[in-house]
């Protein structure tokens, strides 16, 4: 019943998916051959719970290679492929492939794949506002990966609730089947073990010989030692110099991993894209001469500041840290994602400010962008100043705390005025 239950999550939401990946085709076409090949390995490795007895740790781990393996070609091709225009469909099955780790989770790993197909609707939800108007065969594939999910947080609930279920009997696979017994049959039991000669009197002796010590009162510690000046750390100072403590070498502490997980800055133009990434302390960073349909993506950089001139189509932070953004203005929105400590002064006009993930957030506005739509999810720290006659701000927090309640039949909620 496990089997099949999964089986029909691969012929249904799934099929559906890589029927419509196949019709957009291009990068989301090549995209799905490794969801499907993920979704192959689980398969297979849910079949052989049902035939095997859970093996140690170390063995589920070896059977859980191919699917990890799976899991990470998904990630490492969108990190490939950040100039695609179907960016946003990458990511959205990225972000949220890692559902299929709930096979890791002891106790109930439900929750495990609700919260990466959370995490993964962020981006969803920007397929379906870009194509909603376009091409509803985006809209249909997008509807169908979040479906593929969400029947399989409810075939967990239904048959795994409190985790993988190993319902087989036999042996975990080691290199082949095992050996069948040899042809005189199985080997005779071994000898019984002869309990005469055993010394059972062995423990009580030792037991009385140990009260007997501890019965001898004030006498027990006329065989102990005494320290005198001499032996005293405090009085002879020649025996505090002793071995110095081992230290692991300064050359040898991680220097060659560091070094190989720092990427080289990135800057460039691809088409219509701007492409800033992993940049570090470098507070030039300048886009000049855009277009209105050029789109400004900045990755992974910390502790920079980015100026972009001219009227942009839309502008991107990405998992920065301690960046400020200044730009003249934009057509339809500025989007913080996954960041910390970031701010952003607009000095012309901007739609939307998207905040995603994000802690800590400052937002200049200007006299002309003072009618913006500011959305906002799992972030805090959130500040907007509005510009005064006199060049000052007043500074406002967005709210970060809810209160709802339910109405007839639906729920309401309000924002919670901060006390402090």
């Amino acid at each position: 019943m496990s089997v099949a239950g999964f089986e029909d999550i691969m012929a249904g939401p799934l099929s559906q998916y890589l029927t419509l990946s196949a019709k957009i085709g291009g990068d989301v076409a090549q995209h799905a051959k490794f969801v499907k090949a993920a979704f192959d390995a689980q398969l297979r490795y849910v079949t052989l719970a049902t035939e095997i007895a859970q093996p140690a740790q170390p063995k589920q781990m070896e059977l859980l290679q191919p699917t990890s393996t799976q899991i990470s070609a998904v990630q490492d091709y969108r990190e490939k492929h950040r100039s695609s225009p179907l960016f946003n469909h990458l990511s959205a099955i990225s972000e949220s492939i890692p559902a299929l780790g709930w096979v890791c989770v002891a106790m109930k790993p439900g929750p495990l794949v609700k919260e990466m197909n959370d995490a993964g609707q962020f981006y969803t939800n920007r397929v379906l506002k870009e194509w909603k108007e376009k091409d509803a065969t985006h809209v249909e594939w997008a509807r169908a990966w979040i479906q593929t999910l969400t029947e399989l947080q409810a075939y967990i609930k239904q048959y795994h609730t409190t985790g993988l279920v190993w319902s087989g009997k036999g042996a975990a696979p080691a290199g082949g089947a095992p050996p069948p017994p040899p042809p005189g049959g199985l080997p005779p039991p071994p000898p019984p073990l002869d309990l005469s000669a055993l010394k059972l009197d062995s423990a009580g002796d030792e037991r009385s010989a140990l009260f007997a010590q501890i019965n001898q009162g004030a006498d027990i510690t006329k065989n102990l030692k005494k320290v005198t000046g001499d032996m005293q750390t405090h009085k002879n100072p020649s025996l505090r110099t002793g071995p110095a403590p081992f230290k692991t070498p300064a050359s040898s502490s991680s220097g060659p991993a560091i070094a190989a997980s720092v990427k080289e800055p990135v800057f460039t133009r691809d088409g219509k894209k701007w492409l800033i990434e992993y940049q570090k302390n470098n507070t030039g960073l300048l886009v000049d001469n855009a277009e209105m349909n050029n789109v400004v993506y900045m990755f992974r950089c910390e502790g920079s500041t980015l100026t972009v001139k001219g009227k942009v189509n839309n502008i991107v932070l990405d998992s920065c840290k301690k960046c400020s953004l200044l730009f003249d203005s934009v057509v339809a929105s500025v989007e913080f994602v996954n960041c910390q400590s970031v701010q952003m002064q607009v000095l012309g006009s901007v739609p939307t400010v998207s905040i995603d993930k994000t802690d800590g957030c400052q937002m200049y506005l200007s006299k002309d962008s003072m009618g913006v739509e500011i959305v906002s999810s799992k972030s805090s720290e959130m500040n907007v100043l509005l510009p005064e006659a006199s060049g000052d701000f007043t500074e406002l927090a967005l709210p970060e705390q809810y209160k709802t309640f339910i109405n007839g039949k639906t729920l309401k909620t309000v924002c919670v005025d901060s006390l402090g």
